[in-house]
C-alpha cells in the first residue's frame, strides 16, 4: 500500500491506529513498529491516537522501554497525550517498577495539560504501589479518588488489597475485603486469591488455607493461582509435605498447572540441592506444551547462583537470551544476586553498571539486591551509603533494606550497629515485621550471640509470627555450636510437631553438633540418613564429618568419608584439606601433613594461611621451633607459587607465637 503514490488518501491516523492496535493483538508488534516508522520516513504526520496505540501494543507484549521511548518521541514531536495516553505509560511505569516520584511527576504534568485523573487512573496508581510494597501511598490514592469524586468498584478494592498483600499487611488487606463486602461488591476469586498470597507471604499458612476453605464454601473453585500460592507459602516456609499435599489435591481437583506451578516446583527442588529433580521439571514445561518465562529463567539463575555455580549461572544466563528474552530489571537483579552468592561481587557490581548503562532505572527491589550483595561482603559503610541514596532518590526502604543492613553489620563485625537496629525493631521506630525479627534471629546466630538469638525468637513468637525453617534452623544451629543437645532436640520436635520438613542446613547443624561431642560417629549416621532420603549432602557435610573423625584421630574413617566425597563429584576444598593436615600435624606426623599439601596442591586446590599455620604451629608446641623454622624456609620447595612474603610472616609468627622462655 506503501508503494502506491497517492497512498496518502487512502490511509487517515484512525485506521492506522485501528491497523497497529490490531498487530498488536496479534502478536506482531515488529510489524506494527515498522508501519509506523515506515509512514513517519515517507512523510505522514500521525497523530495522538496512533502513537497511543503503539505505546499500548508494546506494553502489551511487555516491551516496557520500547513503550516509554515512543512516549518520549511522542512529546518531543509535540503531539499531545490523552486520558487514554497517560493512563497506558502509568500503568507501564507500574510495571517497570518506576520510581513513585516519577510516576506522581507524571500525573501532575497530566493535570497542568488540563486533564483530569478518572477512575481507571486512579486504580492504575494503586496497582502502580504494589511494586513498590508502597501501602501508605496507596491509601492516600484511595482517599484522594473518594475526594475526586469517583466510585470505588471491585477493580480499586482488589487492587488495594493487592498492595497490601504484598507489603506484608494481611490484617490490612482483610480490613479491604470486610469494606468490599459492606460496600455491596462480592469478593471474586481475584480477591480470595489476593487475600491467599497476603497470607502465604507471611508465613501464615494456616490462615491462608482457612481462606481456601472459605472460598468452596461460597461456591467458589479454587483455581490454578490459588493453588500455586499456596504450594508456593509451604516451600518457602520449609514444608514440602504440604507443599506436595496441595499439588496432589490440585490434580485431583482436575486443575492443570500453569508456569507458575513449574516455577515454583524448580524453586522447591532447587533450594533443596536436588538439581537433577530440578531439570526434570523444566524439561516436562514444553512437554506440558509451556514455555519457560522470565520468572523460570531467573529462577534458575537464583538456584544456581545461591549454590555458588557460578559457569551454570552465566550458561543459563546465555540460553534466556538465545530464547528470546531481553534482559530486563528483574533479570539484571537476580544476576546481581546470583553473582554476589558466588562471590563474585566485582561481577555483581558490573551487572548493575550494565543495568544502569542500559537505562534501567533501579527500583526498590534493584537497591534491595544491591544491599544484599553488599551486605554477604559485609561492606556495611557502603550499604549505609546506598541508604542514603535510595532515600535521597525518595525510594522507601522496607524491611527488606533494613534485613540486609543488619546482615550487612553482622558479616563486617559490627555488633555495636546491629545491637542499635535492633533496639529500632523493638522499640518500633522501624516496624518489627515477621522477615525483621526472622532476620535477627539468624545474625545473631551467625555471631553466637545466644541470649539475643533468644530474645529475637521469642519476640516473633509473641507477636503472632509463625518461625520458618531459616529461623528453626537459626536456633538448632547456635545451640548445636554450644553443645546444648538438649535445646537443639526441643527445636527439632517443634519443627516436626509444626510439619516442618528438616532442610540441609538442619542435618548439616546436627552433624556439626554431633562431630564435636564423644557420639562423634553420629554425624556419619545422619549423613547416610539424608542420602537414604534422596538428598545429596554438599561440601558442609562431607567435611564436618571428616572434621569428626580426624578430631578423633579416625584417620583412616576419615579418607574414607573423602574417597566417597570425591566419588559423588564434590571437589575438596582448603577446609577438607586443612582440617587432614592440623591433624596430622596435631599428632607429630609432619610427613603425612606436607604430603597432604602437596596432594592439595597437585589437584588445584591452594593452600591458605591456616594450611601452614597449622604445621609451624604443630612444630612449636612439641619445642620443634628449628624444624618449625626450615619448614619456613624451605616453603618455596614445597610450594613455588605461595605468596612473596609467605615464609617471612611464617617466620614471624613462630617469633611472636611461640618466644623463647
Amino acid at each position: 500500500l506503501m508503494k502506491q503514490k497517492d497512498y496518502q488518501f487512502m490511509l487517515d491516523n484512525s485506521v492506522i491506529a485501528v491497523v497497529i492496535s490490531m498487530l498488536g493483538r496479534e502478536g506482531r508488534v515488529s510489524s506494527a513498529s515498522k508501519l509506523f516508522n515506515g509512514l513517519q520516513e515517507n512523510g505522514f504526520s500521525l497523530d495522538v491516537y496512533s502513537y497511543t496505540s503503539l505505546i499500548s501494543a508494546f506494553a502489551n507484549s511487555g516491551r516496557y522501554r520500547d513503550a516509554v521511548m515512543v512516549f518520549k518521541k511522542m512529546e518531543e514531536e509535540g503531539c499531545k497525550p490523552t486520558l487514554i495516553t497517560y493512563n497506558v505509560v502509568l500503568n507501564v511505569f507500574g510495571k517497570m517498577g518506576t520510581s513513585w516520584n516519577k510516576i506522581t511527576s507524571l500525573v501532575e504534568k497530566m493535570k497542568s495539560d488540563g486533564i483530569a485523573p478518572d477512575a481507571y487512573t486512579y486504580n492504575t496508581l494503586i496497582t502502580c504501589c504494589k511494586r513498590g510494597s508502597l501501602h501508605e501511598e496507596a491509601a492516600r490514592v484511595f482517599e484522594e479518588m473518594k475526594i475526586a469524586g469517583f466510585s470505588y468498584d471491585k477493580v480499586t478494592y482488589n487492587a488495594l488489597l493487592d498492595v497490601y498483600g504484598k507489603s506484608h499487611r494481611p490484617k490490612e488487606a482483610m480490613k479491604v475485603l470486610n469494606e468490599m463486602e459492606l460496600s455491596g461488591f462480592t469478593p471474586s476469586i481475584v480477591t480470595y486469591n489476593s487475600l491467599i498470597s497476603a497470607y502465604a507471604r507471611d508465613g501464615m499458612l494456616d490462615e491462608a488455607m482457612e481462606l481456601k476453605k472459605q472460598m468452596t464454601e461460597k461456591a467458589m473453585k479454587p483455581d490454578v493461582f490459588t493453588y500455586t500460592t499456596l504450594l508456593s507459602g509451604f516451600e518457602r516456609a520449609g514444608k514440602v509435605e504440604s507443599a506436595m499435599s496441595v499439588f496432589e489435591e490440585m490434580r485431583n481437583a482436575g486443575c492443570k498447572p500453569n508456569i507458575c506451578t513449574f516455577n515454583a516446583f524448580i524453586k522447591m527442588y532447587g533450594n533443596r540441592g536436588k538439581f537433577a529433580e530440578m531439570m526434570k521439571i523444566f524439561d516436562e514445561i514444553n512437554v506440558c506444551g509451556l514455555s519457560p518465562d522470565i520468572v523460570t529463567w531467573n529462577t534458575l539463575l537464583a538456584v544456581f547462583g545461591q549454590n555458588g555455580m557460578d559457569s551454570e549461572v552465566s550458561g543459563v544466563f546465555k540460553e534466556m537470551k538465545r530464547a528470546g528474552f531481553v534482559p530486563e530489571r528483574e533479570t539484571f537483579n537476580t544476576l546481581i544476586s546470583a553473582y554476589s552468592r558466588c562471590g563474585s561481587f566485582e561481577q555483581a557490581m558490573t551487572v548493575y553498571r550494565r543495568m544502569l548503562e542500559a537505562g534501567v532505572t533501579p527500583d526498590l527491589s534493584t537497591y534491595n539486591t544491591v544491599l544484599a550483595a553488599l551486605a554477604r561482603g559485609g561492606m556495611w559503610e557502603q550499604s549505609e551509603k546506598v541508604l542514603a541514596e535510595m532515600e535521597d532518590g525518595r525510594c522507601k526502604p522496607n524491611e527488606l533494606t533494613y534485613c540486609s543492613l543488619l546482615h550487612a553489620y553482622a558479616n563486617g563485625k559490627e555488633i555495636g550497629r546491629m545491637h542499635f537496629l535492633a533496639e529500632e525493631v523493638y522499640s518500633g521506630v522501624i516496624e518489627p515485621r515477621a522477615v525483621l525479627l526472622k532476620t535477627l534471629v539468624l545474625v545473631c546466630s551467625k555471631c553466637d550471640l545466644l541470649p539475643e538469638a533468644e530474645r529475637a525468637f521469642s519476640e516473633l513468637k509473641e507477636r503472632g509470627f509463625s518461625p520458618d525453617i531459616t529461623t528453626l534452623n537459626s536456633m538448632v544451629s547456635i545451640y548445636g555450636r554450644r553443645q546444648m543437645v538438649a535445646k537443639a532436640k526441643e527445636v527439632l520436635d517443634y519443627m516436626k510437631e509444626m510439619g516442618f520438613t528438616p532442610s540441609m542446613a538442619t542435618y548439616n547443624s546436627l552433624m556439626y553438633m554431633h562431630s564435636r561431642s564423644s557420639d562423634f560417629r553420629k554425624s556419619e549416621e545422619i549423613l547416610r540418613e539424608i542420602q537414604a532420603k534422596g538428598i545429596k549432602p554438599d561440601i558442609i557435610s562431607y567435611n564436618t564429618v571428616i572434621y569428626a573423625y580426624c578430631r578423633n584421630t579416625r584417620m583412616r574413617d576419615a579418607s574414607r568419608i573423602f574417597a566417597e566425597m570425591r566419588e559423588s563429584g564434590i571437589v575438596p576444598d582448603v577446609i577438607t584439606y586443612n582440617t587432614f593436615i592440623g591433624s596430622y600435624a596435631a599428632d607429630s606426623m609432619f610427613e603425612e601433613a606436607i604430603g597432604v599439601v602437596r596432594y592439595m596442591i597437585k589437584n588445584g586446590c591452594r593452600p591458605n594461611q591456616n594450611t601452614y599455620n597449622s604445621i609451624v604451629d604443630g612444630y612449636c608446641k612439641l619445642n620443634r621451633k628449628d624444624e618449625a623454622k626450615l619448614f619456613a624456609e624451605e616453603l618455596r620447595n614445597l610450594d613455588p607459587n605461595a605468596p612473596k612474603d609467605e615464609d617471612r610472616r611464617l617466620l614471624e609468627r613462630i617469633g611472636k607465637k611461640w618466644p623463647i622462655r
